[in-house]
């Protein structure tokens, strides 16, 4: 009989931001998260984790002065973080208020979504299934 493969989550996401900070407050502000860590990164930059006790996103902002998170080469095939939530109306009217636009508004079997982009153009999917 195969051994059975051990539980995988997702632990956390990386992204290279502009400015973590500000990102670090709007998903605070998004989701009732909190900062969990903060402090240097990779090759002179900061990194701030802000999430709760099972999940984060890491905002990483690079050293270089040109504020332009296209520096950091990786991840150019990331089409979008999906986050799960239990009141979508509720999260579309903070994204809007943090002056941010939704779009794709769509229900679908099993669920309903919205889309945004951040001040960098990540795009995020948030999903319910309530």
């Amino acid at each position: 009989m195969p051994k059975a493969m051990p539980k995988t989550m997702i632990e956390h996401v990386n992204l290279t931001v502009s400015d973590g900070q500000r990102s670090a407050e709007l998903f605070s502000s998004l989701f009732d998260w909190h900062v969990r860590w903060q402090g240097p990164g990779r090759d002179g930059g900061h990194s701030i984790h802000v999430g709760d006790a099972t999940f984060y996103l890491v905002f990483y902002t690079p050293s270089d002065d040109s504020g332009s998170p296209k520096q950091f080469a990786k991840g150019g095939a990331l089409n979008h973080v999906g986050l799960l939530v239990d009141d979508l109306l509720e999260i579309k009217q903070r994204v809007i208020a943090a002056g941010l636009e939704t779009f794709a508004h769509e229900r679908y079997d099993p669920g309903e979504r919205f889309y945004f982009f951040d001040w960098d153009g990540i795009e995020y999917e948030i999903v319910s299934y309530a």
